[in-house]
């Protein structure tokens, strides 16, 4: 790979670490809405889950409707933070890629876009592939191509004979 590729793919999964970082962030310390339009006192998925409308709707409105779901509102921001972390610092680059593509793969499935027409509170109008979608095929890129390697903390612990310098190819 050349500097500029290898840059570009690190750039790519610092961006996608930001993002799961602070959504992990934004839910940790920002109330969420109830159903009335009323503040609650921490953010919960119980509203996401029970809109669910892809081919696992059943499941996603289940655990929504569970007594899991507190379980579920501390896990989800804090993977989210854990994933973002990973993936800003190259640490674990492997694994925060494995659970953030787990993850935007559950949050595609939890609602497919089927119309293709434009929807309340959403900008544009899709069909099947939408930002989720998107940063799904984005991180599997980062995932494929180990960028740990490249440019972070696990390029420090991988062998020599593994640590690409800039500029050369990967191996």
């Amino acid at each position: 790979m050349s500097r500029a590729q290898q840059i570009l793919l690190v750039v790519l999964r610092t961006v996608i670490g930001w993002h799961f970082l602070y959504e992990g962030y934004f839910k940790l310390v920002t109330p969420g809405w109830g159903p009335d339009g009323l503040p609650l006192r921490a953010w919960s998925s119980a509203g996401y889950l029970s809109g669910a409308t892809g081919p696992l709707a059943g499941l996603f409105q289940a655990v929504g409707a569970s007594s899991w779901i507190g379980a579920v509102d501390v896990l989800i921001p804090f993977a989210l933070a854990a994933i973002g972390l990973g993936l800003m610092l190259g640490l674990f680059t492997q694994l925060a890629c494995a659970g953030g593509l787990a993850l935007l793969t559950l949050f595609y499935l939890s609602a497919i876009p089927t119309s293709g027409l434009p929807e309340p509170r959403l900008e544009g109008a899709y069909l099947l592939v939408n930002k989720t979608f998107i940063e799904l095929a984005a991180l599997s890129v980062v995932h494929a191509f180990r960028t740990g390697r490249i440019a972070g903390i696990d390029r420090v612990f991988a062998a020599p004979r593994q640590r690409p310098v800039l500029g050369e190819a990967a191996a």
